[in-house]
């Protein structure tokens, strides 16, 4: 016996791909998925397994018999239908920043803290952001090993972070740019200026933004204190110091962390090749080189439509004993946000919801 399951955002690129993965795991189904989405989506058929299914607007009644809702329309939508879906009997499983921080509902990685997922007094279960998500996979087993006291973590975010349309946006101005060589090299801020962007503030094509996200207090951006705060949400380490930023490149799907972690004690790079050998849903890929010979490392194209996290570049920091310099990149569409979420309702079948 399976689940009843419900997409909400079922037609949007995160939802496109709960479909594919659900299908491509082999979720235990009950009866066919219920695909849901806004009032002018109704009606359109989307492809399921030898057919199609007819997508239908969000209503109460839609969660009727569904057993685990799976939640990627945004968190106005999650804020104002996930209750209701819970309310209606069905385990909600929410991709966006609703409800993470929200003490009455577990930020589950499935690799890191599936335990947590059995207490959900509320019938809401959060994912993480994409990038706290890719992070804490090669984080957590060093945390358990040396003891995690503090993170200094730089992102290197995809346009994909913002959906089809930030990688619509810069494939559009990527072909605009590609035939400006010269304006590139001489008149570089005239070309930036020439574009108005809808995903991102400036051109994000052969350029660097130094934010992903909106500003908020003491100048930094939201994107930035979800790496802090759901970091120790997830670690339940609430006295975890973390220095984030959080930079948007030129990349579609991937994102990349640089990160310096410090340990409670002194930490070796063969101690932490040990502490993550085996680390579920991580691949360690960091070359030995020598005498200036290039090392193996992921990078964030490599990691694209893959399942896994990749950590590289692993070293012991050149000023202090206690900490280690990483490299950690993973999709941030499917690790960083369908997978786990189909991953968590996964947990949620073997725990006994639904047949």
């Amino acid at each position: 016996m399976g689940a009843r399951i419900a997409i909400v955002g079922a037609t949007g690129a995160v939802g496109q791909e709960m479909r594919r993965q659900l299908e491509l795991r082999g979720f235990p189904l009950e009866g066919e998925p219920v695909f849901l989405a806004s009032e002018r989506s109704a009606g359109k058929r989307l492809p399921w397994r030898d057919g199609e299914v007819e997508v239908q607007a969000v209503s109460a009644e839609a969660f009727d018999d569904v057993d685990i809702a799976l939640f990627s329309a945004g968190g106005g939508r999650s804020r104002e239908w996930a209750p209701v879906a819970a309310a209606r009997g069905a385990v909600v499983v929410d991709n966006s920043s609703a409800f993470r921080m929200d003490d009455d509902v577990p930020l589950v990685v499935s690799e890191v803290n599936p335990a947590a997922i059995t207490r959900r007094p509320k019938g809401i279960v959060a994912n993480p952001n994409c990038t706290t998500m890719v992070l804490m996979v090669a984080v957590k087993p060093l945390h358990d090993a040396f003891g995690l006291t503090e993170a200094v973590a730089t992102s290197y975010q995809a346009a994909g972070g913002a959906g089809q349309a930030g990688i619509t946006e810069l494939i559009e101005q990527t072909r605009k740019f590609v035939d400006a060589e010269d304006r590139l090299r001489l008149d570089g801020a005239a070309l930036e200026a020439s574009v108005e962007g809808d995903a991102f503030s400036k051109a994000l094509a052969f350029n660097v933004l130094a934010h992903c996200g909106s500003f908020t207090d003491a100048r930094y951006t939201d994107e930035e204190y979800k790496l802090v705060n759901e970091s120790r949400k997830i670690l339940d380490a609430p006295q975890l110091r973390v220095s984030p930023t959080c930079v948007r490149v030129p990349v579609a799907v991937g994102h990349g962390i640089a990160a310096r972690l410090s340990f409670n004690g002194p930490v070796t790079r063969q101690a932490a090749l040990d502490a993550l050998e085996g680390a579920p849903g991580l691949v360690v890929e960091d070359g030995t080189g020598t005498d200036g010979e290039a090392l193996a490392y992921p990078t964030p194209l490599a990691s694209a439509g893959r399942d896994e996290v990749f950590v590289g570049r692993i070293r012991e920091d050149l000023g202090d004993p206690n900490s280690l310099n990483v490299w950690v990149v993973g999709d941030n569409l499917l690790k960083g946000a369908a997978l786990n979420t189909v991953q968590l309702a996964e947990l949620l079948v073997d725990e006994g919801v639904g047949g």
